[in-house]
């Protein structure tokens, strides 16, 4: 990308740099998800960083698109004359907050708090049009007090530690913003190189911080926003100012890297290997909270947990958690304000977090199970039976690259995608069809309902052929009938007659099957129709709100009416509906 010098820091500035950091950082991925060993060897680090700018750099163009769509005339900081553009402070504020709603995994949630950081001190004064070199050494040393202040353990040898020492560099580095960022930038290259001799895991891997790298390749953007010249990165597998292992860089020798980064009895964050106790959870949410709440949630998260780091304000909160009771992760986040976007990854059998002889870093599981979910009670089962989840709150169904992220986030060979949902089927397909680009095989189950997808889970055998684990799993989807309860929001035709607003409407496969006005009353008119064509199992996903004395009577119903049917019931959470049923 062509870029003109900026000489200040302004909007057009904040733009340039976001652009720049992208193409950094996707330039980089492969290499930083391939020495990814700290504080989970998951191989994710360079994907999240580069997704957290993506969406940050996007927030920054919207802002610049809603300007140029009005006509807005306004100075952006440009010495040479007025343009055309947001301010300064609409541009850092978009940028912060669109790393904030985007940021993927713990290195990506601590870089959205650092462009937080700098956003507060950057957008400081709401009608100046530029900033200065001094502005911009405050703003590089309250990002990085902030970030470390949103890690609840901070450890040396991190993208902290390489944020620190940006700061210190550039407090001593006179002059313009070009200076500054220069400054800042040399300081991290070699906080970074000298990230192996503060943690052992980096030390026995041969490589330096992978967070750290990224904030490297962000921190030499930024120098060439101001400057036009694109700095020299340190390699990822740089040690003690040599190249120890520039092959592990490339990807040709993840194995060994995975099994020099976790000695004996520990594992690569410092704590014991399976199974003496790694969390086996990644949980993920934004979170509408105020600030006593938060507070309070920080403190329940770090005794369930480890690796946690809250980043936000102002009403707006991003939590990342590694846990191994993922519905108790996010039932806090319930209890604090409103979670949503909520993200479970299981890292599963043979990740170096969960098991002592797992796969090595950047080695694919052969099979993995992606799954979208209407509420966090589900995700949470999905996750415990080992699939990658993805919410679909109602109102906020996924999109295509949601669930090419999830996809990549699975890291297998091969890829079951449940939908659970008609209306996602496309969207799902279009997924399918990028990661396929990828090298990975998908197959797509079209599922409507997450009963459905919960039957096909079931019977999912990782270790038996794909073609017949696809097989059993679309024939156990496609026995299982389902049938959702839910409330009209307001007058209809239907399959079943007219129904009012506020009418309890029993759907069957889809269609209005029953209309009335008591939650079990048509809770039991339509499992027995379902019943009517036989079954042998019934479950149950109890919403929100819908009380427990529905489920107990639906299954007493089972009980005194239908021999051989058993019945489960599970808490679905906040899914839109008041009761899922599926039989099969």
């Amino acid at each position: 990308m062509a870029q003109v010098p900026q000489t200040f820091f302004d909007a057009l500035a904040v733009r340039t740099w976001c652009g720049l950091a992208l193409e950094a950082l996707g330039r980089a991925r492969e290499e930083i998800d391939a020495i990814n060993v700290y504080p989970v060897a998951d191989g994710d680090t360079g994907t999240n960083l580069y997704l957290t700018v993506e969406s940050a750099a996007a927030t920054v163009e919207a802002v610049f698109a809603g300007h140029e769509a009005g006509g807005a005339a306004r100075p952006a900081g440009n010495p040479g004359g007025v343009a055309e553009g947001p301010t300064l402070a609409e541009a850092v504020r978009a940028m912060a907050h669109g790393a904030l709603i985007g940021a993927r995994g713990n290195s990506g949630t601590i870089l959205a708090q650092l462009l937080r950081g700098m956003a507060q001190v950057l957008a400081g004064e709401e009608t100046a049009v530029h900033a200065d070199g001094q502005r911009l050494r405050l703003a590089l040393r309250h990002a990085a007090d902030s970030a470390r202040g949103a890690v609840a353990h901070p450890a040396e040898g991190t993208v902290l530690t390489v944020a620190s020492a940006a700061a210190e560099a550039a407090d001593g580095a006179p002059g313009d913003c070009g200076a500054v960022a220069r400054a800042a930038y040399e300081g991290a290259r070699a906080a970074l190189a000298a990230t192996p001799g503060q943690l052992a895991v980096l030390r026995r891997a041969g490589v330096v911080d992978a967070g750290g790298r990224g904030l490297v390749a962000v921190l030499a953007a930024l120098v060439e926003t101001f400057t036009g010249e694109t700095p020299r990165v340190l390699s990822a597998a740089a040690v003690d100012g040599t190249v120890a292992g520039e092959r592990r860089a490339c990807g040709e020798a993840r194995g060994d890297l995975a099994r020099a980064a976790a000695g004996p009895g520990e594992c690569a964050d410092g704590g014991s290997v399976p199974g003496s106790g790694g969390p086996a959870f990644e949980v993920t949410y934004l979170l509408e909270a105020d600030d006593a709440a938060v507070a309070r949630l920080r403190e329940r998260l770090d005794g369930l947990g480890d690796s946690l780091v809250v980043v936000g304000g102002d009403g707006l909160w991003n939590v990342h958690v590694h846990v191994d009771d993922a519905g108790a992760a996010v039932e806090a986040g319930v209890e604090a304000g409103r979670p949503y976007r909520i993200r479970i990854t299981h890292f599963g059998a043979g990740d170096v977090h969960t098991t002592g002889a797992g796969r090595s870093l950047g080695e694919r599981a052969q099979r993995a199970v992606v799954a979208v979910v209407p509420g966090e009670g589900l995700a949470g089962l999905y996750a415990e039976a080992g699939a990658t989840t993805v919410l679909a709150r109602p109102g906020e169904p996924p999109a295509s690259g949601e669930l090419v992220q999830a996809v990549r986030r699975a890291h297998a060979r091969e890829v079951v995608l449940l939908p659970n949902d008609e209306d996602l089927r496309h969207t799902a397909a279009a997924a399918a069809e990028q990661a396929r680009t990828e090298g990975v095989r998908v197959a797509l189950i079209p599922t409507r309902s997450a009963v459905q997808g919960i039957a096909a889970l079931a019977v999912h055998e990782p270790e038996r052929r794909f073609d017949e684990d696809v097989v059993a799993m679309t024939s156990a989807a496609g026995a299982t009938r389902y049938a959702e309860v839910t409330v009209a929001e307001h007058q209809s035709w239907t399959m079943a007659g007219i129904c009012q607003a506020g009418d309890v409407l029993g759907l069957i496969d889809g269609d209005v099957a029953v209309i009335g006005q008591d939650l079990t009353a048509v809770a039991e008119a339509v499992l027995d129709r379902m019943l009517a064509a036989g079954g042998e199992m019934v479950t149950l996903v109890l919403g929100d709100g819908t009380p427990e004395a529905v489920a107990d009577r639906l299954e007493a119903r089972v009980r005194e009416g239908y021999l051989a049917v058993d019945t489960v019931a599970y808490h679905g959470g906040r899914q839109g509906a008041l009761l899922l049923i599926g039989v099969e």
